[in-house]
């Protein structure tokens, strides 16, 4: 099924597609981070789709955190399981499944936070986007899930082997739900992993995100890294019902946000209004000191707006190069993409 994005991005941004005819976008200009790794040629959250992005000259790379029962961070989308590996086809698992209500939305599969980290490490990943992605699907079987401490590695290895510094942009997911329903500290948990990495002052190495106020605000009073705060139109922060996304990116809830974070991470629905205008959502979020980033840019037609869609069906590569120039236009500072070859290409020029 394509996800209400895509659904969503042909009325909403058809009216700014104008703008792609903006100048030559110069590839220092955005940064291009790796969603789940180069996840449009390899299964997301393996160490096979970091390396992939890494090598096609991402800037960061983008592993989700959840928790195992021991309490070891490790990389997956969700913490429930069954969209990205093999668990369901399991015997031996079946019964950790689980029903959870998360973030008011009732899921049963199985959960990260039941397994012990040798038991996760059974499994193996599998494409959550098959029908679209087929030639990810040959991968099947073939990756663990990784730890934040071997994705950390990863990173510093490729560093030594490139020259260039390689960042970090872990999520934090479901960090108060984790609290609360299993008394699991993933704030704590990630600062200290930060800290024995000696990456807890890092920089512009690492960002760290989260669709939550309250985990970003102690880690604001923790550690010495830049932090995100996500948003996604139609919905709030979990741990603040008694907020909208969108009242937080008005003014006045941006120059809340700037201070304990550095930057916003929008639904690119978020940067066109009800008739598909601009929104003054980046130049407002800038007005009060915060970077912008964009996601989620994905090359297959049905994640793209009619026009930007070329033949051979939803699975078929689109126009990437005409979204990338009108982020650029919008003046986005970063985008979160599936497919960090393609937008270096399109920022470098290249076809």
């Amino acid at each position: 099924m394509v996800p209400q994005l895509a659904r969503m991005l042909p009325s909403l941004l058809m009216p700014l597609l104008a703008l792609a005819a903006a100048p030559t976008v110069q590839a220092e200009d955005m940064l291009v981070i790796a969603h789940r790794g180069a996840s449009g040629e390899r299964p997301e959250h393996t160490l096979a789709a970091y390396e992939r992005a890494i090598d096609q000259g991402a800037d960061y790379i983008e592993p989700d955190l959840v928790v195992t029962k021991d309490l070891v961070l490790v990389s997956r989308h969700e913490n429930e399981l069954s969209d990205t590996t093999d668990v369901a086809a399991r015997e031996e698992f079946a019964d950790l499944k689980r029903t959870k209500t998360i973030d008011g939305r009732q899921i049963s599969g199985w959960f990260a936070e039941d397994f012990t980290l040798a038991e996760l490490r059974s499994l193996r990943a599998t494409e959550r986007l098959p029908g679209l992605r087929p030639a990810n699907a040959r991968f099947d079987g073939l990756y663990p899930v990784p730890t934040f401490a071997e994705i950390v590695q990863l990173v510093r290895a490729k560093e030594a082997e490139t020259g260039r510094t390689i960042g970090l942009y872990p999520e934090l997911k479901h960090p108060t739900f984790l609290l609360q329903e299993s008394g699991i500290d993933s704030v704590d948990l990630l600062v200290t992993a930060l800290r024995e990495a000696d990456l807890d002052d890092a920089d512009d190495a690492i960002f760290v995100q989260s669709f939550e106020v309250g985990p970003l605000r102690r880690l604001d009073q923790l550690i010495d890294v830049k932090l995100v705060q996500l948003a996604i139109t139609g919905a709030g922060p979990a741990d603040e019902p008694a907020y909208s996304y969108e009242d937080m990116m008005a003014p006045a809830g941006l120059a809340e946000i700037a201070t304990y974070a550095d930057a916003i991470g929008v639904d690119m629905r978020l940067l066109a209004g009800p008739d598909g205008s601009p929104t003054t959502l980046v130049a407002d979020a800038k007005a009060a000191g915060l970077q912008v980033h964009a996601w989620t840019l994905r090359k297959e037609n049905a994640f793209l707006p009619p026009s930007l869609r070329r033949s051979g069906g939803d699975g078929a590569r689109g126009d990437v190069a005409g979204l990338v120039a009108l982020l650029s236009a919008q003046g986005v500072d970063g985008v979160f993409t599936d497919d960090p070859g393609l937008v270096n290409a399109a920022l470098s020029g290249a076809n």
